[in-house]
C-alpha cells in the first residue's frame, strides 16, 4: 500500500507540469497520466482489484481524488491556452508599436495663462463673468450710444429683447466696478461672440483678454508703461511698441498699441506685411462716463482699460497662418506645442 500511495504522490508532483504546459505538451501528459491503455493512474487504478478490502478502499479513495485534481489542472489549462490563442488572434502581434497620444494645453489655454501670469506681475488678479449679458452692462454702462451699429441684431447675438451673448468681456469691469470699490486691478479672458464669417481672419466666438486698472492719479504714462511691460515681457524684451489714436465709446482717449515684429525684429516680413509693426491690442484711458456709471466717482478716481484676442496673439508669436486651426483638433497641428504650458 505504502508503495502505491507514493505512486501517487509522485503523480500529484506533476500537477506545476500541468499548470506550464503548452498545447502540446498538455495532450501528452492528459495521455501519460489518464490515458485508458498506458496511463500512470490508470495502472493503479487496474491494481485496486487484487488488493484486500481495507487497502483497496483507501487507495482506491486517494487514487480518485488524485484522478479529480488531474482532470481539474488539464482542463483549467486548456482554457487557459484558449484565452491566449483568442488575444493573439485580435491583436496582431507582428505590427510595430504606437506611440501613445500625450495630452497638453490647448495653445490658446497657454497664451490666456501666460498674459494673465505677467500682469499678476504687476498687481492684476483674474477675473471671469458670465457669458450672456445684459444690454445695459453689455452696451450702455459702457458709454455706447442706443443708435450704435453694434446694437443690431446684424451684429450681437441676442436671446432675448434685453440679453445677448458678449461681444467682448468689458462687462466684467462693470461688474467689477458694482461690486469692488476702487483701487481695482483686472485682467478678464473670456470667449466672445460677435456675427462675423469664418475665415482665416475672423471667427464668430474667440478668446478675448482684456485688463482695467482704476485708482487715484492713474495716468496715460501709467497705462503706456504698464502695456509696454507686458509686450517685452511676452514678446521679447527688445520688442518696441508705439500707439496710434483711435476711438471706442468706452475710453477717452483711446489708442492702438503695436509691437515691433518678432519675427523679423522690426525690418519687415511677411508676418508685418512689411511694416515692421504687428498691431496687438486696442486701449485707452477709462472714459469718466463710464465711471460714473459704476457709481465711482470720475473726479477722485481714473483708469486705463485693454483688449487683445489670444488668437491674434499667439497667430503672431507661433506664425500662425490661419484662425480655423484653432477650432479643428487637429493632433499634427495641436501636437506642435503640446509640454509647452505649464
Amino acid at each position: 500500500m505504502r508503495d502505491l500511495l507514493a505512486s501517487l504522490d509522485g503523480l500529484r508532483g506533476r500537477l506545476p507540469e500541468i499548470a506550464q504546459a503548452d498545447a502540446m505538451h498538455l495532450q501528452q501528459l492528459r495521455t501519460e497520466l489518464l490515458g485508458r491503455k498506458a496511463g500512470a493512474l490508470t495502472a493503479i487504478l487496474k491494481q485496486l482489484a487484487t488488493l484486500d478490502p481495507e487497502v483497496r478502499r483507501t487507495v482506491g479513495a486517494a487514487a480518485n481524488a488524485l484522478k479529480g485534481e488531474l482532470e481539474a489542472a488539464l482542463d483549467a489549462r486548456v482554457r487557459a491556452l484558449a484565452e491566449i490563442a483568442g488575444d493573439e488572434a485580435a491583436h496582431d502581434l507582428t505590427m510595430p508599436g504606437r506611440t501613445a497620444w500625450r495630452g497638453g494645453l490647448h495653445v490658446l489655454t497657454q497664451v490666456v495663462d501666460e498674459v494673465c501670469d505677467i500682469f499678476r506681475e504687476v498687481g492684476f488678479t483674474r477675473a471671469v463673468g458670465p457669458e450672456a449679458e445684459t444690454e445695459r452692462n453689455n452696451f450702455f454702462a459702457l458709454n455706447f450710444p442706443v443708435d450704435h451699429p453694434a446694437l443690431d441684431a446684424q451684429e450681437s447675438f441676442y436671446l432675448g429683447d434685453d440679453v445677448l451673448l458678449r461681444t467682448h468681456t468689458s462687462p466684467v469691469q462693470i461688474r467689477t466696478l458694482e461690486t469692488h470699490p476702487p483701487p481695482v486691478r483686472v485682467v478678464i479672458p473670456g470667449q466672445v461672440y460677435r456675427r462675423d464669417t469664418f475665415d482665416p481672419s475672423h471667427s464668430p466666438v474667440f478668446e478675448q483678454i482684456e485688463g482695467l486698472a482704476v485708482d487715484e492719479g492713474i495716468t496715460f504714462v501709467d497705462f503706456k508703461a504698464t502695456l509696454a511691460y507686458f509686450a517685452r515681457r511676452f514678446f521679447g524684451p527688445r520688442t518696441r511698441v508705439r500707439f496710434s489714436p483711435s476711438f471706442f465709446p468706452f475710453t477717452e482717449p483711446s489708442a492702438d498699441m503695436a509691437a515691433s515684429c518678432s519675427v523679423c525684429d522690426g525690418r519687415g516680413c511677411p508676418t508685418c506685411k512689411q511694416t515692421g509693426w504687428l498691431e496687438i491690442l486696442g486701449s485707452g484711458m477709462v472714459h469718466p462716463a463710464v465711471l460714473e456709471n459704476c457709481g465711482v466717482d470720475a473726479e477722485r478716481y481714473t483708469g486705463f482699460a485693454f483688449g487683445m484676442g489670444a488668437q491674434r496673439l499667439a497667430m503672431v508669436r507661433h506664425g500662425i497662418p490661419d484662425i480655423r486651426l484653432f477650432f479643428e483638433s487637429d493632433v499634427r497641428f495641436l501636437r506642435q506645442f503640446a509640454g509647452r504650458g505649464r
